[in-house]
């Protein structure tokens, strides 16, 4: 194949890391010229980023609208340097709210040049008319979960593929021998959900007085506020961060009380039995008193393995439902081995893994996808 340019966009850490392993698994199919926006591992992948990552990586609705102005800006300055750049093929990785603009913008100036989106919006989840919206202006979909390649041919959008999740394969290396020794929390990694949801685990511990020793995962960055919040909790957990401290969390632990979100399909993934809480932040609330009149929201669950697999398998509680007293009541038998909570999760994540499985590494599928994409055109 012919020397490539390509243009890459990430919006988040996240999506940084999934673009340095697929501009890994592309340069060892071509010989590729690399333009766009990433933060560290894209640059050891011989990305020369437009601007650091920090400025556009903003995640909730609060803090997307105090940042507005600065993101616009952003995001017209990055249309217009991707086009003068005059790439093969432009890859946006999620932030869907900063990418998919850039992408609008891109297509405009170049129709002809085709556009690949890394990571689905979550159209299964909420305002599902995304799918049909994203066809003028994405050509192909490189999907992390299995069942998205029929919700867009469902909901009208562009052709869609799934290449597999990479913490999947990533955390299945943590799984336990036995039936674990820890009762570990999981509390978030935002400031917002941690100074929300820290106070309720409290409280569950308090009723639940645990007989196992208590771990807590910790984001290094917010480990300080974390500290100060244990104060009005019953118990002192050891507090563990960092990718070792996850490691030896994922394999003591014999359940999980987990805040919603990518952390419990890393705990899917590493077979560890977990109950799900949230709290939402100001904007979201109002989006879900707007759903009461106008359905926007349509994802089954809030907790992804369940999405995965079909069925609610694992518990999961959201604002006014998650109270210490549920919480406790649904985890407090995930404690208990071999009890029959325990046995039905356990058969979840045995339909999860049968689901998720591929041949290939993520990064290895998505490579190939995008080039198959331009030797068609």
């Amino acid at each position: 194949m012919k020397s490539l340019k390509i243009a890459i966009i990430a919006g988040e850490e996240s999506g940084d890391r999934l673009g340095g392993a697929l501009m890994a698994a592309l340069a060892e199919r071509a010989e590729i010229t690399w333009f766009g926006v990433g933060g560290e591992d894209m640059a050891a992948a011989g990305l020369q980023p437009i601007f650091p990552l920090d400025e556009i990586a903003v995640m909730g609705f609060d803090a997307i609208v105090r940042r507005l102005p600065q993101l616009l800006r952003r995001i017209s300055e990055t249309a217009t340097a991707v086009a003068e750049f005059g790439p093969d093929v432009l890859i946006i990785i999620d932030a869907p709210e900063f990418n998919h603009r850039v992408a609008k913008r891109f297509r405009k100036a170049m129709p002809a040049v085709p556009i690949v989106n890394y990571v689905s919006p979550t159209v299964w989840a909420w305002r599902p008319g995304r799918a049909k919206a994203m066809r003028p202006y994405v050509d192909l979909v490189l999907a992390l979960f299995p069942f998205e390649p029929e919700v867009h041919a469902r909901l009208g959008g562009p052709k869609c593929v799934y290449v597999g999740h990479p913490l999947y394969e990533r955390l299945r290396s943590l799984r336990r021998g036995g039936e674990g020794e820890t009762l570990l929390v999981l509390p978030g990694s935002r400031r917002g959900e941690i100074d929300r949801l820290m106070p309720l685990f409290g409280d569950v511990l308090a009723r639940l007085r645990p007989e196992l020793p208590v771990r807590l995962l910790a984001v290094p960055r917010h480990r300080a506020r974390i500290e100060a919040l244990l104060a009005s909790w019953p118990l002192a957990p050891e507090i563990l961060s960092g990718t070792e401290g996850q490691r030896e969390a994922f394999r003591s632990a014999r359940a999980a009380l987990a805040a919603s979100g990518t952390v419990t399909l890393e705990l899917a993934a590493a077979r560890v039995p977990m109950v799900v809480a949230y709290k939402l932040d100001w904007g979201y609330r109002q989006v879900k008193r707007l759903h009461r009149v106008l359905p926007i929201v349509t994802a089954p669950s809030m907790v992804l393995a369940n999405i995965v697999i079909g069925r609610n398998a694992i518990p999961a509680f959201l604002e006014d439902e998650a109270t210490p007293e549920a919480l406790a009541a649904a985890l407090g038998p995930l404690l208990l081995p071999e009890s029959p909570e325990r046995t039905c999760q356990a058969e979840a994540f045995d339909a999860f893994d049968a689901a998720m499985g591929v041949e290939d590494s993520p990064a290895e599928r998505a490579a190939d996808a995008v080039l198959t994409l331009l030797s068609e055109r």
